[in-house]
């Protein structure tokens, strides 16, 4: 293997929730390594785009919410309609609602897991047909969570919508590996995202994470970009159905 397996060049990748975050770290990553990027997302987009094309790549915005059940359609019809191709999507836009599971509403319950978990298999799905119809298969990365391993606190629908994440990266697999398309995810530790904002307001809750992370330090968006570039290249061509933990080692802490 040499480091031309992580090249990206000439390849079209779809980040949803590039605008910012995780998302843009991502995009931004990708964009590095050679992929001209599809940022899909509802926030402004300036950031991603100018550093984007700052690099030298394609940059395509399209303006959509994830909780809407036309999106992956319109998402992957405009994406062929200015490239004629996808060769690797990232599901990163999520949201979250932050309350005591007795507290939960079935409006706030729904809503994360309309973003988090049913678009994220309706994308997944729509640009798997595409991978078909190509032919030569593709690269799909999901972002996961901590809370695809732990129960978390506050964050019910978070958690059942990142532990099924997991799950479903490893059933696609299982289905699509045959038609050469990799599936895998990534499991964000404490990330600093406008996401996590309120929990880094909570002193008792930053007291409480902050041992845990033998990297003594929370990660920033960037950091995702590494594993996300290896998991869309070329060099992770026999990684499948998998969940890398880019956390600073919080899972390894007992």
């Amino acid at each position: 293997m040499t480091y031309g397996n992580f090249d990206l060049q000439g390849k079209v990748a779809v980040v949803t929730g590039a605008t910012r975050g995780i998302g843009q770290g991502i995009a931004l990553g990708l964009a590095q390594a050679g992929a001209d990027i599809v940022c899909v997302g509802r926030s402004d987009d300036s950031g991603t785009k100018a550093e984007v094309e700052r690099l030298g790549r394609t940059y395509l915005n399209i303006r959509a919410d994830m909780a809407c059940k036309e999106s992956p359609d319109r998402i992957v019809r405009q994406t062929l309609e200015a490239f004629g191709k996808i060769d690797i999507l990232v599901n990163a836009a999520g949201i979250t609602r932050r309350s005591m599971a007795i507290d939960v509403t079935e409006e706030d319950w729904q809503d994360v897991l309309d973003v988090n978990l049913t678009a994220v298999f309706f994308m997944c799905q729509r640009v798997a047909r595409q991978f078909i119809k190509q032919g030569g298969g593709g690269k799909i990365i999901n972002i996961g969570s901590m809370t695809s391993y732990q129960g978390g606190i506050k964050v019910i629908p978070y958690t059942a919508s990142k532990a099924a994440v997991r799950m479903i990266t490893m059933h696609m697999c299982n289905e699509w590996a045959e038609y050469g398309i990799h599936i895998n995810a990534i499991a964000p530790g404490y990330i600093e995202t406008d996401m996590t904002a309120a929990m880094r307001k909570e002193p008792e809750r930053m007291a409480e994470t902050a041992p845990r992370i033998p990297m003594k330090r929370w990660g920033r968006p960037e950091d995702l970009a590494g594993a996300a570039v290896f998991l869309a290249s070329d060099a992770s061509d026999y990684v499948n159905g998998f969940t890398i933990a880019v956390d600073g080692g919080f899972l390894a802490k007992s």
